[in-house]
């Protein structure tokens, strides 16, 4: 789970958590890439807007290494920023969606991910 805010960050890695998922946090894209070259994962979930290395260069640094990694971007809809998520999408991101979400929208997202990642790989 990756996004700059700390509140996003911690309360949906809790949500994950209680709904079964080991989760592992990061507060930018180069701590993502770094944790995902160390540890690995199943599913990334990020957000598009970040200092240091944005969603969409991790989307790509993590598609050119694993092509099949589920990835689901997600974008505050800030109308002073660009709306990116288009874009995540054509790059490699698996799903989008906006904040706000509800957690029931992120987890049917997250079940869907996963599902089609395990029938991809069986």
């Amino acid at each position: 789970m990756v996004d700059d805010e700390p509140l996003i960050r911690s309360t949906l890695g809790q949500l994950l958590t209680i709904a079964g998922h080991e989760v592992l946090l990061a507060e930018n894209g180069l701590e993502a890439t770094r944790i995902w070259r160390e540890v690995g994962a199943d599913l990334v979930i990020l957000d598009i807007f970040m200092p240091e290395k944005d969603g969409i260069e991790t989307i790509v640094e993590l598609r050119a290494h694993s092509p099949n990694l589920p990835i689901i971007a997600m974008s505050g809809g800030n109308t002073k920023r660009m709306d990116l998520l288009p874009e995540a999408r054509l790059l490699g991101a698996y799903l989008t969606i906006d904040k706000p979400f509800t957690f029931a929208e992120m987890m049917a997202l997250v079940n869907s991910a996963l599902e089609d990642s395990r029938r991809t790989n069986a």
